[in-house]
């Protein structure tokens, strides 16, 4: 029994429990001891809590001050105080005056008496203390007391004494030795535990024995037959078995060399150094075929994983596993280019997309070419010979390439070379041997000596055809690989050509559908924008990179010197979107004709839509209706990507109905001369106004619903901008996308548009620039306006009188007002315009019956009353007495029209500052007479 027990105290166990049991002893000592000093601090932590929170709530309790101010404070403070003091449990509380005189205490005899170290308290600030004097030691806090007016009136002292708060530690002595004893009884038994699963493990070996064991392994390492190595984290050669040496033939003082300097083949080094797992991997090694596997080793010590490599001889089996190991990998290769080719639909990125793939799996350097028509997004020609063809695509395993850089045109001008042969026989051509290819060094003597002498030595020429059209090529090239392409190597490749091909002519086709519907968007967007002088406007529209979308806008002109500013969104992308954008915008602009207010606009604009759906989609089959320009609609993914976005072929998308439901919009109506904006949304975000302090808000609007759900008002609003303000207008497009949410984009928009002294062009680029998304998945739409305001001396205004007299009147003040502008030469037409216009205000309208004259680009004349009865131009007959004014009016004028107010209406004439041809009346007018014919 005791030769057991010594043989336990020696052993690794033994010593392992004796280190275990003095670590946790001073683990759980230095413990108790912070707990000890983690309670005295909490304990004294909470103490000041107490006292502050309890000062604080009586030196603000109703009626303190009045009591403090009392003649005799004492009487009417003791007793609150004392039952403050017993409700929050603190061994006093004190109210003082300025000198620390007691007026209250818990202690009778204190009061009366003066307290010390409080001048922080009298100059106003509340403070915590361990205090030490008379008459106790004790945690204190003092706060003064303010009055109505801020100032300090008095001073509350309370606390808990240093003996109580002790107490309170010692209580907590026995748990926490009780706990220390528990802690320790359990890190013991741990330690023990841990000990005899050690002893265990060890068999009660000692120190001396395990080495022995060693040994023995070591012996047993050396006599297997197979090969055994261990590499360091910095690429040395820890361990070699003689096996291992055999097989790679290692020199004796192989160990504690870098990998790299043992002499092995560049192949077997790179496998020995890479860090890759493998398992049973074929690998040849001279003359020798090996069945590798590599794993890692644990990582100790806070150093990385090594590796242990085990190595088999595998000779035999070299053909059989060869050939299963290519097989493999080219199925998975073959997986890998349909996974990853035609990712996108941009023509040259897939061509890109199969370069990559190839190199270096299959090949050391692969080209794609192209057909000039493919890179557009054109349709090639199915049938003739192709001599030349534009690079797309270049990818090798160098950076250095002595072929011909992506955007050049190569071309096949020798019927032998491989490239041309392979077009003309339709199908994958191989020149095991470049140096044998007479057809291909004929092409370009100098350019192949200089590929022959960079290593160039075999190539593949497959043409990519789909549908049975050429789209182009692709060569694949070997150099640093000593094998030369083979037969199983040219199936390979006409395969991996095939499968690339219908990729390319996907995106080819999308390239084109995406191209026109560019074009007809760009078609349908304004060109030109107004000649006004309400706002200096600046525009950016870029369409999305995966389709086109029906993001549009609009500057309007309105009479009376105002403008339309107009944004809206179709939801989709497409032909069909950018159709939809251009039907709509056709009837924003006709509706403005109306100068209809924007709510009323957009409920006409909302009303028409739904007309215009359930005409399309009545009296067809369910499943379908041909849009308003007689093709169906393709309604895409909603996103754009996709070879599905637009059917590329006619009739593909019969059957499907074209709704225009889910466009937005939103009117905004400026005028230069009150300074005011109304807007009203359908779903569309509001705009953003600079302030010109350089503040940006975004304008509270009612949400409204978008158009063509229909059966719900729109709602507008009006406020004023402040002169030198800028509006800006935008599509969610901008702000929003697949990583960015919406108020994410509006913050970073508004502080985009806070930078001060930009033109609106340079505010438009500087927004792009910090807002544009890598790959936008929708349009972005941005109009930038800057407000302007027309002048008070371009403005005359006169408020008429119900009488007849004042026709003259205001007719000879117009005069006047033109010859002040310096356009007596608009006198005659504007005399006669107002004279019929003011007549028929107070004929057939009612009070109040105002002029305006505004001094713009062109003279506008506007004459408005409180009736919302509008004249119509008609053509007088001969007999009748009156009928004419109108007509003169319009004959006059260069444009004219009528506008209603919230109450009345304005009637209103443009006439031109120059160049202007006015009518030559037979005969000169009697305007006095005028004022008395009828409308």
């Amino acid at each position: 029994m005791s030769a057991r027990l010594s043989r336990g105290a020696h052993s690794v166990a033994g010593q392992v429990f004796a280190l275990q049991a003095v670590i946790v002893v001073l683990l759980i000592t230095a413990a108790a001891l912070a707990l000890v000093f983690q309670a005295r601090y909490d304990s004294q932590r909470d103490a000041r809590n107490r006292s502050l929170a309890a000062a604080e709530a009586f030196a603000h309790a109703p009626g303190l001050p009045e009591a403090l101010l009392s003649p005799d404070p004492t009487a009417a403070l003791q007793p609150l105080a004392e039952a403050a003091r017993r409700a929050s449990g603190l061994d006093f509380i004190a109210v003082m005056d300025l000198r620390g005189v007691r007026y209250t205490d818990s202690r009778p005899e204190l009061i009366g008496k003066q307290a010390s170290d409080i001048s922080r308290a009298v100059a106003g600030e509340s403070f915590t203390q361990v205090f030490k004097g008379q008459p106790s030691d004790a945690v204190r806090a003092v706060v003064p007391v303010r009055n109505a007016d801020g100032d300090v009136i008095g001073l509350v002292a309370t606390g808990i004494e240093v003996e109580n708060v002790s107490q309170a530690v010692e209580g907590q002595l026995p748990l926490l030795f009780g706990a220390t004893a528990t802690g320790l009884l359990l890190g013991t038994a741990g330690a023990a535990l841990v000990s005899r699963r050690l002893l265990h493990q060890t068999r009660g070996l000692g120190a001396a024995e395990m080495t022995r064991m060693n040994e023995h392994h070591e012996a047993v390492l050396h006599a297997v037959r197979e090969g055994v190595l261990i590499i360091g984290n910095d690429q040395r050669l820890i361990l070699a078995n003689d096996e291992a040496r055999r097989l790679l033939d290692l020199p004796q003082d192989a160990e504690e060399r870098a990998v790299g300097d043992l002499g092995l083949d560049p192949r077997t080094t790179e496998l020995l150094v890479s860090g890759r797992v493998v398992t049973d991997h074929v690998h040849l090694a001279g003359d020798r075929l090996l069945a590798v596997n590599v794993r890692p080793t644990m990582a100790y010590a806070g150093r990385p994983a090594g590796r242990v490599v085990t190595l088999r001889d595998s000779t035999e089996l070299a053909s059989l596993s060869g050939r299963a190991e290519v097989a493999r990998s080219r199925l998975q290769l073959l997986y890998d280019a349909g996974v990853r080719i035609g990712t996108t639909l941009d023509v040259a990125r897939t061509a890109e997309e199969l370069t990559e793939v190839a190199v270096p799996r299959f090949a050391d350097f692969v080209t794609v070419e192209l057909l000039e028509p493919v890179l557009r997004g054109d349709e090639p020609s199915g049938t003739g010979v192709y001599t030349e063809m534009r690079r797309a695509a270049i990818t090798g395993i160098r950076a250095d390439s002595p072929l011909q850089p992506v955007g050049d045109l190569i071309r096949f001008e020798v019927p032998t070379a491989p490239m041309a042969a392979a077009l003309d026989a339709g199908h994958a051509v191989l020149a095991a041997d470049l140096n044998a290819a007479m057809g291909w060094r004929a092409q370009d003597s100098q350019g192949t000596r200089v590929a022959l002498e960079y290593g160039l030595h075999s190539l593949i020429s497959v043409p990519l055809q789909a549908r049975g059209v050429v789209l182009g090529m692709a060569n694949f090239w070997r150099a640093d690989t000593p094998e030369p392409f083979d037969g199983e190597d040219l199936s390979f490749a006409e395969e991996l050509g095939a499968r690339a091909a219908v990729s390319i002519d996907n995106a080819r086709r999308f390239t084109r559908e995406h191209a026109m519907a560019v074009t007809l968007q760009r078609s349908l967007l304004p060109r030109v924008l107004p000649d006004q002088s309400a706002v200096e406007v600046a525009y950016r529209y870029l369409p999305a990179t995966a389709g086109v979308g029906g993001d549009w806008f609009d500057v309007i002109q309105l009479p009376g010197a105002r403008v339309a500013l107009v944004v809206g969104d179709v939801v989709g992308h497409g032909v069909h979107a950018a159709a939809t954008m251009g039907r709509l915008r056709t009837a924003v602009h006709n509706f403005s004709t109306l100068d209809l207010p924007p709510d009323e606009l957009l409920g006409h604009l909302d009303e028409l839509i739904n007309r215009i759906d359930q005409d399309e989609s009545g009296g067809w089959p369910a499943g379908g209706a041909p849009n308003g320009d007689g093709n169906a609609h393709a309604s895409g993914n909603g996103d754009g990507s996709g070879a599905g976005a637009e059917d590329p072929e006619p009739g593909a998308a019969a059957g499907r109905t074209s709704a225009v439901t889910g466009a937005t919009c939103l009117y905004a109506v400026y005028d230069p001369v009150s300074g005011r904006c109304r807007m009203a949304s359908a779903g569309h975000p509001g705009p953003a106004l600079i302030r010109p302090d350089g503040r940006v808000e975004f304008p509270e609007l009612p949400a409204g619903i978008p158009l063509g759900v229909g059966g719900m008002p729109f709602e507008a609003v009006d406020f004023e901008v402040p002169e030198g303000s800028r509006l800006v207008l935008f599509t969610d497009g901008l702000v929003e996308d697949r990583d960015r949410d919406f108020d994410t984009g509006l913050r970073l928009l508004a502080d985009t548009l806070a930078r001060p002294g930009r033109s609106p062009d340079q505010a438009a680029s500087d927004v792009l620039d910090a807002m544009l998304f890598p790959v936008p998945s929708d349009d972005i739409a941005l109009l930038i306006a800057d407000t302007r305001r027309l002048e008070a001396d371009r403005i005359a205004e006169w408020e008429v009188p119900g009488e007849p007299s004042a026709v003259s009147r205001v007719r000879n003040a117009g005069s006047a007002q033109l010859v002040e502008w310096g356009l007596e030469d608009l006198a005659f037409p504007v005399e006669l315009i107002l004279s019929e216009l003011v007549t028929n205000a107070i004929r057939y309208g009612s009070a109040p019956v105002r002029v305006r004259l505004l001094r713009d680009r062109s003279l506008i004349c506007e004459v408005s009353d409180g009736s919302s009865t509008s004249p119509h131009l008609r053509y007088a007959a001969t007999t009748d007495e009156g009928g004419r004014g109108l007509f003169l009016v319009a004959q006059y004028a260069e444009r004219w029209g009528t506008r209603y107010t919230d109450r009345g209406k304005v009637i209103w004439a443009q006439l031109p500052l120059t160049g202007g041809t006015e009518p030559q009346p037979p005969a000169p007018l009697d305007l006095d007479a005028l004022e008395d014919m009828a409308w």
